[in-house]
């Protein structure tokens, strides 16, 4: 992971960030921890692919290898 990346991560750590997922699956939730291969846990997640049908799914463990984007909360 550049430095860049790992600067972007770090700011967004007990924040909520939006994570889009290989499948088109999309899932918002507050970034809890990381890891060098972009592994996440991610805390009160929700499953936000329908926005009119949100589905709580809690704690999540994110595989790397399966985030095709991720957004960070915006600078406040």
């Amino acid at each position: 992971m550049s430095d860049i990346t790992t600067k972007v991560f770090r700011e967004s750590l007990n924040k909520i960030v939006l994570v889009q997922l290989k499948g088109g699956r999309k899932v918002r939730g507050k970034l809890s921890s990381f890891d060098q291969h972009m592994n996440l846990v991610l805390e009160d997640t929700e499953d936000v692919s329908e926005s009119e049908n949100v589905k709580k799914l809690g704690t999540l463990i994110v595989r790397g290898d399966n985030i095709v984007l991720l957004s960070p909360p915006p600078n406040r």
